[in-house]
């Protein structure tokens, strides 16, 4: 643990910092990948919502 010692004798001690890293932007794989899963939720969801409407239309 890092310990700091102020005037008078008194101990703080201080969470341990993350290594810092800059992001780097997507390259082409990465885009077509979230293209792919945007496609795949958007599909995914508009299924769920007409099955859902399509159950509360039985009755």
């Amino acid at each position: 643990m890092p310990y700091t010692t102020e005037d008078g004798g008194r101990l703080n001690n201080f969470a341990r910092e993350p290594k810092v890293y800059t992001a780097e932007p997507p390259n082409a794989g990465q885009k077509r990948n979230y293209i792919i899963m945007g496609v795949a939720a958007t599909i995914l969801v508009g299924g769920l919502i007409f099955v859902a409407f399509s159950v509360s239309a039985v009755s």
